[in-house]
């Protein structure tokens, strides 16, 4: 839906500083500000790209403060973030939403237990003794397992695998082919072979969790692996047994948390990062990509590198990597050095 910059404004409650005939002008998209021209919004949010917006053809930009030089309408804003977030909002696709009722191609078990305005896709299988609550869309092909439950306003995209008595609270999003309740990965070695340890717990996600396409959530050995109210979780991320994941952390793509790690609460982890099996995450610790976590770390730290350290020490670390090609040639041209003073010390001795 089009709006003119004016009334953008006036839902974002911005100010407008400069480009008085730009005011009327219709726009529809948000683009960067390489990107944008004259039908889209562009925004700043660091001071970095002020350079760019000086040369940007949307017909506004939404600014934390005015920017010197910028030829179209500004939106002055308190929060980028939060106005680009409204005007994505504003502008995204108007798909049809998923009718309510259940697809005369899915299967419901016995015992099955549904709330109001329901939605189940073709080809969903819900097994027994399942309840799901209300305004909860079940998209197609997804499979809930026995006595599991699914509360209000949640969404299972396309292929959703929730296993056996698992629990999902309220408003909850799970996207493509991600998988609630598998069976975790514990082994013991007995008479010569690998056996698996029953995992016979389940998983609890609590409200307003977001789980990203392809992600897997193995359920427990005993007791429950927990996700905390809030928390996101990307795409292609591994969660192990019995970890308890605090509320509001935020969990990049291809993380993997071994069996029974515990993550306070707001605690981040960029992609890649690893974390080894039955460790502690201190509330709001950060974590950059690609790191190894070896041990409990108490909160508030911000960590990198392999195995992870105080992230100015890592910044160290690196710095000092890239001068051993340099150092390796100095201590080369030291060492056949010594040898020619060892050499000549030794025939003046003889002499």
């Amino acid at each position: 839906m089009a709006l003119t910059v004016t009334e953008l404004a006036r839902q974002l409650g911005a100010e407008v500083i400069g480009g008085p005939e730009g005011l009327g002008c219709e726009v529809g998209s948000v683009q960067s500000l390489a990107m944008a021209g004259a039908a889209d919004v562009a925004f700043v949010t660091d001071s970095k790209h002020e350079p760019a917006a000086k040369k940007c053809a949307a017909a506004a930009i939404i600014v934390a403060r005015p920017i010197a030089g910028v030829l179209a309408p500004q939106l002055v804003v308190a929060n980028v973030n939060a106005a680009l977030i409204t005007t994505l909002e504003q502008f995204a696709p108007r798909l049809a939403p998923p009718p309510e009722g259940i697809d005369p191609t899915a299967r419901l078990g016995a015992g099955v237990r549904l709330g109001d305005r329901v939605s189940i896709g073709p080809y969903a299988v819900i097994g027994d003794r399942v309840e799901i609550g209300s305004g909860t869309v079940i998209g197609n092909g997804c499979t809930i397992g026995e006595g599991s439950r699914i509360g209000a306003d949640c969404r299972l995209d396309s292929y959703v695998t929730v296993y056996h008595r698992c629990t999902i609270g309220n408003h909850v999003i799970v996207q493509s082919h991600g998988t609630v309740g598998s069976m975790g990965f514990g082994y013991a070695y007995i008479d010569g072979r690998h056996r698996l340890v029953p995992h016979n717990g389940g998983v609890v996600i609590e409200d307003f969790v977001e789980i990203g396409a392809n992600t897997c959530i193995d359920r427990a050995k005993f007791g429950n692996t927990i996700i905390g109210a809030g928390t996101k979780i990307d795409n292609l991320v591994q969660i192990g047994h019995n970890v308890v994941v605090g509320k509001g952390c935020l969990i990049a793509a291809q993380v993997g948390v071994a069996g029974s790690c515990r993550l306070g609460d707001g605690v981040v982890l960029a992609g890649q990062v690893g974390l080894a099996d039955n460790i502690e995450i201190g509330a709001g610790t950060m974590v950059g990509a690609q790191s190894g976590v070896m041990s409990s770390v108490p909160g508030g730290q911000r960590l990198a590198w392999t195995p992870a350290v105080d992230m100015k020490e890592a910044v160290r670390i690196v710095a000092h990597l890239f001068r051993l090609p340099k150092l390796a040639q100095q201590l080369k041209r030291l060492t056949a050095k010594v040898e020619e003073l060892e050499a000549a010390n030794h025939d003046q001795g003889r002499g």
